[in-house]
């Protein structure tokens, strides 16, 4: 399909479509640890949380893993793969180190949850886009063919977060087009045991927020809106949202 946002009520700058374009193409092909299909049936449970019977109580629950039951499913993925998918859409704010290390000794690989999480937010940013123009939602892409390259870069180690992250100096890597070496906030560098979830991240934070070398410049903004207008708008946002950060 052909993403665009000419039937939109309001005028909407041409790059936000082709950046979504980009992420739709993405979807049709294999990705690092998911093949094409697979990242596909983890967008379609994401939309499927919000209906989800067990993520709406274990939400207002006091603990929600104290909450046992089985998720509403539309597909065909691994049990551990509509967990994750389910708890990031649905309580990502209390998620715990324990919960997710849960995943791991049960058999979900650490690129394999990455990738996950990079799909997800990549549809939730699109998603909601559509949303808030009034528009029905992208009609997710026919899956394409071929095996994920299963690619880790040789540098990811254990840092600052639950999953391995390339190192802030990356000059001289297959990484170095991720950031500018030493120069990095580590909610880009999170993903970056699987470089094309931080490619596309940083794709779709160029047109809805600022591009990434921008960020620390107190100016730097895009569209009509001034960067203290902007910033005023993802707080009541992140506040909304229960955002952890």
């Amino acid at each position: 399909m052909m993403i665009t946002y000419e039937q939109a009520a309001v005028p909407v700058r041409s790059n936000f479509a082709e950046s979504h374009q980009r992420f739709w193409d993405r979807l049709a092909r294999p990705g690092t640890w998911w093949t094409s299909a697979e990242r596909i049936a983890i967008a379609k449970e994401a939309r499927n949380a919000l209906q989800c019977a067990l993520c709406a109580t274990r939400k207002t629950a006091l603990s929600p893993h104290a909450v046992v039951g089985e998720h509403d499913r539309v597909t065909e993925l691994p049990e551990l793969a509509l967990e994750a998918i389910h708890s990031i859409m649905s309580y990502s704010s209390r998620l715990t180190r324990s919960w997710y290390e849960s995943l791991l000794t049960r058999g979900l690989s650490d690129g394999q949850y990455v990738e996950i999480v990079g799909t997800v937010t990549a549809l939730i940013s699109i998603d909601r886009f559509c949303l808030g123009l009034g528009l029905p939602l992208h009609s997710l892409p026919v899956p394409g063919e071929g095996d994920p390259d299963r690619y880790r870069p040789s540098s990811a180690g254990a840092d600052e977060a639950w999953v391995p992250l390339v190192p802030r100096e990356n000059a001289g890597t297959p990484e170095e087009d991720l950031w500018p070496s030493g120069a990095l906030g580590n909610i880009i560098r999170t993903m970056s045991l699987v470089p094309e979830e931080v490619r596309t991240l940083r794709d779709l934070l160029e047109v809805h927020y600022v591009p990434f070398e921008k960020v620390r410049e107190p100016n730097a903004g895009t569209g009509a809106l001034t960067r203290p207008q902007m910033e005023l708008v993802a707080a009541k946002v992140s506040l909304m949202n229960d955002c952890f950060f």
